[in-house]
């Protein structure tokens, strides 16, 4: 049955009239780290995006998902889906869990593209609706949209007014394209959040573009939006609702101890040491710490390197020592803070209406230095954040001397295994090296038949 609330009242009552927002975020907005940023200012906090077929299907992944606490409420759930009678299914596992659910329409990843989901069902309004329109009708839990923009207005605008229509109590619009990603992230349209609030009823959240408290107020008055959301600045800055930048090893220690309590995956955890110190490690000093980080992989572990972190920085941070930022990459030297205390990263900008431009190839460096040749795109990205890191060589195998396949290191024959394989079935011969015991067996095969036909005769 639908909600019996209208969505001002929902978002009044049962959601406090909540303004502070952190986003869905894969792997990264766990129980811990939500716990931790309503500790610093968040009125509501969404669980990652779960995938509506698989928390049908696996019970595993739904307890591992549905992790929570009496404190982490008002809670929003976010499925993505794009079959509305399993959605309505996942939708129905939940109640009583959470205080709604969230329909994401915004994921802009590959992945998405390939599985049909988030920012990739733009371009069908009627499976959108359906999706809507079922859990509104069939679930007592209130459903709400998460949204990425179109580039024009208008059809932003009726794409809002038609989720309205199907059912969504509240919608979340992150200004920004589905092609606005990566290098072309650019700045989120308060244009188009402002146009979508204008147009609809219902409360609308506001994503993009927040790394400061400032943001947050000026987002509010600009937009007339109901509620600020923030994923990218939350990461840096568990405290930015707060207005304050404590010093990186403060939040690090209260989210270990919140891990402590609430055990999520060692990957999580890095991800987030990763983010909250990012420029620490951008110091040639800090190599040694960074490589931990990077290679360790007990909590314990992590733990202690977030405590080295902490006396490596402690005497800057009480000005018993002047840290040397002469010889640090520019990106370190522009920061507003000193490089010890939570502060966002700044991307760098693009317009909404050219978001796959692409520039010219001398221009895709940072301002850090100029690159090497010779690197994957990937390992070139990593050595613009670390100009310090070193990659292992790549070894190339010795190939097979009858194809262009590596070949096996123990092969007498220095064939690959394919090879290798076809040689002895032709020629009833063995591969100790690639376990292949093709002439063996044929030989114990005889010798069996030849026996029958003796005992036989």
């Amino acid at each position: 049955m639908p909600p019996e609330k209208d969505p001002y009242t929902f978002w009044q009552e049962t959601l406090h009239g909540a303004r502070y927002i952190v986003a869905p975020m894969v792997d990264a907005s766990e129980l811990a780290w939500r716990l931790l940023s309503r500790r610093h200012g968040a009125q509501l906090c969404y669980t990652p995006m779960l995938h509506s077929a698989s928390f049908v299907k696996d019970a595993k992944y739904r307890r591992d998902a549905l992790q929570s606490c009496d404190e982490d409420r008002p809670l929003f759930i976010q499925f993505c889906a794009n079959k509305p009678d399993v959605l309505l299914k996942a939708v129905k596992m939940v109640e009583g869990h959470c205080d709604a659910v969230d329909l994401n329409l915004g994921c802009p990843q590959a992945i998405a593209k390939r599985g049909h989901y988030g920012a990739f069902l733009q371009d069908d309004w009627d499976l959108v609706y359906s999706l809507v329109r079922t859990v509104y009708e069939g679930s007592k839990l209130p459903i709400t949209c998460k949204v990425r923009v179109f580039p024009d207005i208008d059809k932003t605008v009726r794409y809002a007014q038609m989720l309205e229509s199907a059912g969504a109590q509240i919608i979340t619009v992150h200004g920004r394209t589905r092609e606005q990603k990566g290098r072309f992230t650019g700045l989120a349209s308060w244009a188009h959040v402002k146009a979508v609030k204008k147009a609809v009823k219902i409360p609308v959240f506001s994503n993009g573009n927040i790394q400061y408290l400032s943001d947050v107020e000026r987002c509010l008055k600009e937009t007339g939006v109901d509620g600020v959301m923030t994923a990218e600045g939350n990461l840096h800055n568990p405290a930015l609702f707060q207005g304050l930048s404590p010093p990186v090893w403060e939040m690090a220690k209260e989210y270990m101890t919140l891990v402590r309590l609430h055990p999520c995956p060692i990957s999580f955890i890095r991800g987030h040491l990763f983010k909250l110190f990012q420029h620490c490690m951008l110091l040639k000093e800090c190599k040694d710490l960074r490589d931990r980080l990077a290679t360790r992989s007990t909590y314990e572990d992590l733990l202690s390197m977030v405590e080295d972190v902490e006396k490596h920085f402690h005497l800057y941070h009480d000005g018993s020592k002047e840290l040397d930022l002469t010889e640090a990459v520019e990106c370190v030297k522009k920061l507003r803070e000193p490089i010890w205390l939570c502060q966002p990263y700044e991307r760098p900008q693009s317009d909404i209406s050219e978001p796959q431009a692409k520039k010219p190839k001398q221009e895709e460096t940072s301002d850090c230095e100029v690159l090497p040749p010779g690197l994957s795109k990937n390992k070139l990205k990593k050595l613009q954040r670390y100009p310090n890191k070193q990659f292992r060589p790549r070894v190339l195998a010795p190939k097979c001397i009858q194809c262009a396949n590596p070949r096996g290191e123990k092969c007498e024959r220095k064939l690959c295994r394919v090879c290798c394989k076809s040689t002895c079935y032709s020629e009833s011969l063995d591969c100790n090296g690639h376990r292949i015991w093709i002439g063996s067996k044929r030989q114990q095969a005889l010798i069996s038949t030849q026996h029958q036909v003796t005992v036989t005769l």
